[in-house]
């Protein structure tokens, strides 16, 4: 099975009341990954375990038993725990990564009142639990690593614990035994996922993926406000859509469509790669109908008046770029399905006293960025099989 960049390592929610961790997805890229930290999650607190019971219908009926904390121990979700210095490799990983996109004065910034210090914990908080909650789905699924698997955790823990120096050993307060744990626990969520998705490749044809490009002249019939705006009046919309009628004219007349663009377009874009799915459909059945060269009638969306020109009916670089797009949310969709069921059967516990004293650490030694990294990169010619 060819390996891919998988949903395991991406941003989940987890929401009060011990619900399950949403199967959020966010692409990657340098500023991309950092912006989609900003996301608020939160996990759900309390210093209790739970035991199931066989009920009288042969399910399971959940008895909530208080019991503390071990040492160092930030949370647990069913019987398997995280405990402080994995966290804080984790985060200051991500921040260390943050600070060389953005500099150290990114942490001066809030949004609405949260700051980006807090964002960043608690995104860093689900996906560590995620992973957690995927070594228990490989065991309940009985996934485990190869030897091989294995050996590459220990060259990755030894590779990444000899780039940290005394400082940042002792700040981390982590050994590589500890950091060959926790890369296991990173294969094991990856391998999981691919376990998974193993049987879900779709022959996707050029028609279902078929992207076309077009270029439009926008006239909106809504205008921006403090909720994100507001429809205009009835004479408004009148005068936008005569607007869009004098346009349309002179476009039948032979004036040149990018200059008329250029002059009345009020959309963000001037050129769109469109395909199946992303656009309202009095959008989508005036695009798709056009040969390349024709320019449309008035089309009225939700946005306002459009008028469309078509330049290319098939588009063949972002046609095979969505043939991999709708692969990738197909396997995202089975692998929700699977994960979110076993999920809800767990109970979650979060350590909040220790949690609230958990800050960035902020030292000029401390500057360790790769820990996954250095995971993508010895595992980058792995190919994970299975005993079926």
């Amino acid at each position: 099975m060819k390996k891919e960049t998988c949903v395991v390592f991406q941003c989940a929610s987890w929401v009060k009341n011990r619900t399950v961790p949403a199967a959020g997805t966010f692409r990657k890229s340098a500023a991309l990954c950092a912006m989609a930290f900003l996301l608020v999650l939160s996990l759900s607190a309390c210093g209790q375990h739970e035991e199931g019971t066989p009920d009288a219908e042969g399910g399971n009926t959940k008895v909530i038993l208080t019991t503390g904390f071990a040492r160092g121990e930030i949370f647990r979700i069913g019987s398997i725990s995280c405990m402080k210095n994995e966290l804080m490799v984790y985060l200051t990983n991500t921040q260390n990564q943050y600070e060389n996109v953005f500099g150290e004065e990114i942490w001066q910034q809030d949004f609405n009142g949260i700051t980006l210090e807090e964002n960043v914990k608690e995104t860093v908080l689900a996906r560590i639990a995620r992973i957690k909650s995927m070594t228990l789905l490989a065991k309940d699924m009985d996934v485990t690593l190869s030897e091989e698997e294995r050996a590459l955790c220990e060259q990755a823990a030894e590779q990444y614990f000899s780039s940290l120096n005394e400082q940042e050993r002792a700040l981390l307060d982590i050994t590589q035994e500890q950091i060959g744990a926790m890369y296991e626990d990173y294969a094991l969520a990856d391998k999981v996922y691919h376990y998974i998705i193993r049987d879900i490749n779709p022959e996707i044809s050029d028609d279902e993926a078929r992207t076309i490009t077009v270029q439009h002249i926008l006239l909106k019939t809504t205008a921006a406000g403090a909720d994100g705006g507001f429809a205009m009046s009835e004479e408004e919309k009148e005068e936008r859509y005569e607007l869009a009628v004098e346009l349309s004219g002179r476009l039948a007349a032979g004036e040149d469509f990018e200059s008329l663009m250029e002059l009345y377009n009020e959309a963000d874009e001037n050129t769109l790669f469109v395909r199946h799915g992303d656009r309202e459909e009095a959008f989508e059945d005036v695009a798709f109908s056009l040969e390349t060269g024709q320019i449309s009638d008035i089309i009225e969306t939700s946005q306002g008046y459009e008028i469309l020109k078509c330049v290319s009916t098939f588009d063949r670089e972002q046609t095979d770029q969505n043939k991999i797009e709708i692969v990738r949310t197909q396997r995202e969709q089975v692998f929700g399905e699977q994960y979110e069921s076993f999920v809800s059967t767990l109970t979650r516990y979060l350590n909040e006293e220790l949690w609230d004293e958990i800050r960035l650490l902020h030292d000029e030694d401390l500057t360790t960025a790769d820990f996954f990294e250095v995971y993508n990169n010895c595992f980058a010619e792995v190919t994970f099989s299975f005993d079926e």
